[in-house]
């Protein structure tokens, strides 16, 4: 079996120190693959930095709508610059939080959609961070079209029937370690209604453990709980979600098959 990570933070203070280590943690339980994600100017200088050393990485780079209040002309011409880089598969996490509110929420709002006309200038899939922000996310995606370049939702959060709206507009759907979470009734029904062709899982390490780790700190390797809690929703095997996802992160990053 193995396991592709569609989005963590091995660049956070938590894991930069000891990457080595958590990458070996990983292997063990067949999380073979992941994607870096930054959120600001050196957290994406330090998923590049990444993956440029270990092979079964690749980078995301973008600004976090908490970061987005920094956002600048300096900022996007560097952002310009690294999302033109080999190892750099998409734009993200980018977004909207009206959650912790740490940046306007105007602000977050033409950050968000500035990144986005960005990523389809360049052609590339970006990663959406969505948190009680469900609405304007949704109308901002929907007034950029953005069917041709791709997106997904990641840690989707949502019910089916936001998840059916989003579906419409083209994106992947991404679930985290909410997913394994026992009082999660809506995302475990958006994840029984999820096409498997248009599903990624991930982590989001250092956050969002699943379960029988709640409560500790999350780390890449867990994603094979993630995929066990799906197939268990499914009704099907973990390798059957395992092999599918992994090929979409594929696909939806094209990156080359290993």
């Amino acid at each position: 079996m193995r396991i592709f990570d569609s989005h963590t933070h091995l660049n956070s203070e938590e894991f930069i120190q000891e990457v080595p280590r958590y990458l070996q943690q990983a292997a063990d339980l067949d999380v073979t693959r992941m994607a870096i994600v930054g959120s600001n100017t050196q957290l994406n200088a330090d998923a590049i930095k990444l993956a440029e050393t270990y092979p079964q990485l690749v980078a995301i780079v973008g600004w976090h709508p908490e970061d987005a209040k920094n956002y600048d002309q300096a900022a996007e011409k560097l952002l310009i610059e690294q999302v033109q880089h080999p190892k750099v598969v998409a734009l993200g996490e980018i977004g909207l939080d009206y959650h912790w509110d740490t940046s306007p929420q105007d602000v977050q709002r033409q950050v968000f959609a500035r990144q986005v006309a960005i990523a389809k200038e360049m052609q590339l899939p970006i990663s959406v961070h969505n948190r009680d922000a469900f609405e304007d996310t949704y109308k901002i995606l929907k007034a950029a079209d953005i069917r041709d370049t791709g997106g997904v939702m990641h840690s989707f959060n949502g019910d089916p029937e936001w998840l059916k709206r989003f579906l419409d507009l083209g994106m992947h759907i991404s679930y985290s370690g909410v997913a394994s979470f026992k009082n999660a009734h809506e995302v475990h029904e958006s994840v029984k209604q999820t096409p498997l062709t248009q599903m990624l899982v991930e982590t989001d390490a250092p956050y969002l453990t699943p379960e029988p780790y709640r409560g500790k700190q999350n780390e890449p390797g867990y994603t094979r709980y993630v995929v066990e809690a799906i197939a268990k929703l499914r009704e099907t095997t973990p390798e059957i979600i395992a092999a599918q996802t992994y090929q979409n992160a594929e696909e939806f990053f094209k990156i080359e098959k290993d």
